[in-house]
């Protein structure tokens, strides 16, 4: 068994709308978002709210091709996925491949807050869509 799993990083909501959304979070359960950011290559406004050591990532679509639109139009709103941080994103996407695991990503790309993530099928995991984030390089 790998070590390369440290936590929980953020557990990932699909929602039509994340000014509709906060509120709730805000008001019922008493957490503020941190911020609000686009990531253009998947079509989605993310916005991140911080609870203890584990974030929730509210997504909402830009685009109705964008995989979280599919995804509402499907599901509705509700858990699309859960990310686990590791220290080495490389190391767990071979650790899935050998374990015969299909991944949606062979190569990790840049995902919120500049982390390099990946995503697992979550046909190869019991349901879940499952990604592995790793905190990008410090830039020098």
């Amino acid at each position: 068994m790998s070590s390369n799993n440290q936590k929980i990083d953020h557990i990932g909501i699909a929602v039509h709308s994340i000014e509709k959304s906060l509120p709730f979070y805000k008001d019922v359960i008493g957490i503020e978002h941190q911020l609000i950011e686009e990531i253009e290559s998947q079509q989605v406004r993310v916005a991140m709210l911080a609870i203890g050591e584990i974030n929730i990532e509210l997504l909402e679509p830009t685009s109705p091709e964008s995989p979280i639109a599919k995804f509402l139009v499907k599901n509705g709103e509700g858990m699309h996925h859960i990310a686990f941080a590791t220290d080495s994103i490389e190391n767990q996407l071979d650790q899935a491949r050998k374990s015969g695991v299909r991944l949606l990503h062979e190569v990790p790309f840049e995902g919120a807050h500049g982390k390099l993530v990946a995503f697992l099928h979550p046909k190869s995991c019991h349901g879940i869509l499952t990604e592995f984030c790793q905190d990008a390089e410090p830039k020098s």
